[in-house]
């Protein structure tokens, strides 16, 4: 009886953090993340390599028999270049996650006085600058090609940021796959499975009418066919249309959608 009481009246572990103490552990992790890829530079070739290896063999193979010239089909393929391979990027959410839990390196982050969700957090926030420099690369490589945005600078900026915002969204689709996947291998082979052909079959590298009418139809519901056409109408005309709504309202689903289960997921496997 002595015993228990005295257990009762000792000082009490915490075992939940509070949101402030979340978000510092939180941006804590995502600096982690990026002193990763700071001494494992190698883990950016995706993002710097293949927006410029992918817009010169696009522009220069097929910009002739699709648009007539490359500069004229520069205003088809940046947008296209620059979704594809953001959206590709965060893949790389989902791989590492399942191997830091392979590794056992979220075992270790539970005996650590953080937030059980910090790592988590992390892990998407610091994928938010392979996103930032895969934007930059693809309108840099454009704007050295002869690629001229009539929307201006502003509108390419908003264009990037909501490329960012969805590509963070469907990272939260593959962080859910990377907490529930046994290896990560599987989870790149899934997640490339579900992209290739979303990407391949849109309006990304081609306009849609060149194509038979029943994949037009595949084109008019594919949410990658949203986000290619809301970048272009802001970065080649500078105008707000429709595709920019459907864009951010299919963003704001994914979240909510997922999020939701990929942290009731991870809290069950930590």
């Amino acid at each position: 009886m002595n015993a228990s009481a005295a257990r009762s009246a000792g000082p009490q572990l915490k075992t939940s953090a509070g949101f402030g103490q979340a978000l510092r552990n939180s941006l804590t992790m995502a600096y982690r993340g990026l002193l990763k890829i700071r001494h494992t530079p190698e883990q950016l070739f995706d993002v710097t390599l293949q927006p410029i290896m992918f817009t010169l063999m696009f522009a220069y193979i097929f910009g002739g028999a699709i648009s007539g010239d490359v500069q004229n089909y520069l205003l088809v393929i940046i947008p296209g270049i620059l979704v594809q391979t953001v959206i590709t990027t965060s893949i790389v959410t989902g791989v590492q996650l399942r191997e830091d839990m392979e590794k056992g390196v979220f075992d270790r982050f539970k005996s650590l006085p953080i937030a059980r969700i910090a790592p988590l957090a992390g892990a998407l926030m610091a994928d938010t600058v392979r996103y930032a420099i895969a934007t930059v690369l693809t309108f840099t490589v454009g704007y050295l090609m002869g690629y001229r945005p009539e929307g201006g600078l502003g509108y390419v900026a908003v264009a990037g940021l909501i490329v960012m915002v969805c590509a963070w969204s469907i990272s939260w689709i593959f962080a859910f796959f990377g907490v529930i996947a046994r290896t990560a291998s599987s989870v790149q082979g899934v997640s490339m499975m579900v992209l290739l052909p979303l990407t391949i079959v849109s309006n990304a590298f081609v306009p849609v009418h060149t194509m038979p009418n029943r994949l037009q139809k595949f084109f008019n519901v594919n949410p990658v066919s949203h986000l290619v056409a809301a970048v272009r109408e802001l970065v080649n005309h500078g105008s707000f249309g429709w595709d920019v709504a459907v864009a951010l309202t299919g963003a704001a689903v994914i979240v909510a959608v997922f999020a939701p289960l990929t942290v009731r997921a991870y809290m069950r496997r930590t």
